[in-house]
């Protein structure tokens, strides 16, 4: 029989509704019986115990709350009763905890993906090229040269929605009423290649935009350029063209530093233009166009050859978060990335007002006493400039969030940090750093799904992971990202966004483990070319993690 509720961790004085709980519903629950006194949506927190105010509120073994009004025994836990609280932590603790369980890989050790193999040893799940701007003024170019070249490159996909729109004009004109027009059913939309890839082992051409690279502060100049550096270098490109303006603050000499500092010895493509320089914009967009095509012949002489598991680094991510995301979808890749570390890999977790109140576990993780110190400071350096504009970790949670039981960050965050698995944190990286050790990493960056996204394919990820309660069309221009859902419903709501299930786990169907082996099967699939939601339907997301002011 299907259980009504859950406690995930022994130390816990709250359960998760594992279903709608009408109320007066009785719920076993150890060796008595709880009557709910309110009803509790699926997702939400059941009391199994009276709470009074100032009581603490554990999750996932860590406080994740201060009650702040009388809560009954089967009550509802919400905004309006229960508050954001968590423990402080001490970055010298010394308890570093290295001694992990580490899980058996042996069906895991000769398994291979079919990769790019890069001169620098890294070996990419796609091969892109890149076209990019150095300042959000060459954005109307980056838009001209990807009109004219991925319709007959073969990187267009039809979008039949236009049949639908004539379909509707055809319907006014035969005298149709609003009220018959809103009931009619438009046939379904397709979404294919209008004709075969010139380039058959180019993935694609991708066209990055964005809103920086000037008018700010000279710091957010820099980091955007050492982002932009890390795409140039990332293994799923095999080139790129780059466009400036030539005046911005983003100057070229700043983003060829960034590309030494992550390749020193670059050995890839690289055409660079400035329009200040060659003046006009048929010059220009002819000087680019004849480079990325000469490019991507290049490009298209790479071939797909057998690579380790180890040679995958895997960024963790999570958007659209439901109360079901930190026990199932969050901790089955927990599970795939302490496979993935016990297999020689590379992991990033990132988002860091979402690790709010896991700290101290965290810093005991940490292999060393400097990286426990770097965690620590950037945490602490990182919520005291939220707080300094007004704001703060506590605010974190979307209303989707609240909506599906998130009530509090350190709840939301106590879930959320299940990603990163049980393995020692090998490195604290400050965006958009490198990856370089093999392990757990853990990386600076907003909770924003698409900025985080952004960042952590950026400092090396070559596939993410991305689990979600609610659902999101989230992808990445160069990176695959695999949507995961935390229940059923989604993935029966949502099929054509949602890559993998992990509500078989709260049905009762699948363990964490068994989940986790499922993901990694597929991880090495996706790695190998099989084609991924987000890339199907054309999401490139794109997003810098913009730090400072507008000047």
């Amino acid at each position: 029989m299907k259980h009504l509720v859950a406690q995930i961790h022994p130390h816990d004085n709250v359960l998760v509704a594992l279903t709608d709980l009408p109320i007066g519903t009785p719920v076993p629950w150890k060796d008595g019986m709880i009557t709910t006194t309110q009803a509790i949506p699926a997702k939400h927190k059941v009391a199994p115990q009276a709470f009074e105010p100032g009581d603490l509120v554990h999750m996932y073994g860590v406080l994740v709350g201060k009650v702040r009004e009388r809560i009954p025994l089967g009550g509802l836990l919400t905004t309006s009763n229960i508050q954001h609280a968590t423990d402080s932590f001490d970055q010298t603790s010394g308890m570093h905890r290295l001694n992990w369980p580490v899980p058996d890989v042996s069906k895991w050790q000769e398994r291979t993906f079919m990769g790019f193999h890069r001169a620098d040893g890294r070996v990419g799940t796609a091969n892109y090229w890149l076209v990019i701007p150095l300042v959000f003024c060459e954005n109307r170019n980056i838009q001209v040269l990807e009109a004219a070249l991925v319709d007959d490159l073969g990187y267009g996909r039809k979008k039949s929605y236009q049949p639908q729109t004539q379909e509707l004009i055809s319907l006014m004109q035969a005298g149709k009423t609003v009220e018959e027009i809103l009931a009619t059913d438009l046939h379904s939309a397709e979404n294919s290649r209008q004709k075969p890839r010139l380039f058959p082992n180019v993935d694609g051409v991708r066209f990055l935009q964005h809103e920086g690279g000037c008018g700010g502060i000279r710091q957010d100049a820099q980091t955007l350029c050492g982002l932009l550096a890390g795409y140039i270098t990332h293994p799923n490109v095999a080139g790129a063209t780059v466009l400036s303006l030539g005046c911005q603050n983003a100057q070229v000499s700043m983003l060829q530093d960034e590309i030494n500092k992550r390749s020193p010895q670059f050995y890839k493509p690289l055409y660079i233009l400035e329009q200040q320089k060659i003046g006009t914009e048929e010059a220009l967009i002819s000087t680019a166009l004849r480079q990325t095509f000469a490019g991507l012949m290049q490009a298209n002489a790479q071939h797909r050859q057998p690579a380790p598991l180890s040679k995958l680094t895997i960024g963790l991510e999570c958007g659209g978060s439901d109360g079901f995301s930190g026990i199932s979808a969050n901790p089955a890749v927990g599970h795939v990335s302490d496979m993935l570390v016990a297999l020689g890999g590379s992991v990033i977790l990132a988002e860091f007002p979402e690790l709010c109140g896991v700290e101290q576990e965290l810093v005991d993780r940490s292999v060393d006493q400097p990286t426990a110190e770097r965690f620590s400071s950037l945490m602490k350096a990182y919520g005291e400039s939220a707080v300094a504009v007004g704001s703060g970790f506590d605010m974190n949670p979307s209303p989707g969030n609240i909506r599906d039981g998130l009530i509090t960050d350190a709840m939301k965050s106590a879930g959320a940090a299940r990603k990163g698995g049980s393995s020692p944190v090998v490195a604290v990286l400050d965006y958009p750093e490198l990856v370089t050790k093999p392990g757990l990493n853990l990386l600076c960056t907003p909770g924003n799904d698409v900025e985080s996204t952004t960042a952590e394919v950026g400092s090396g990820a070559n596939i993410v992971l991305f689990t979600t309660g609610l659902g999101t069309p989230t992808g990445n221009p160069i990176a695959p990202v695999v949507k995961i859902s935390s229940n059923t419903a989604l993935a029966k709501r949502m099929p054509d966004i949602i890559d993998i299930n992990t509500g078989t786990v709260i049905d009762g169907e699948e363990t964490i483990e068994q989940a986790g082996e499922r993901i990694l099967d597929y991880v090495i699939r996706v790695a190998s070319g099989e084609e991924v939601a987000a890339v199907r339907h054309g999401q490139t997301d794109f997003i810098p993690w913009k730090r400072g002011v507008s000047l």
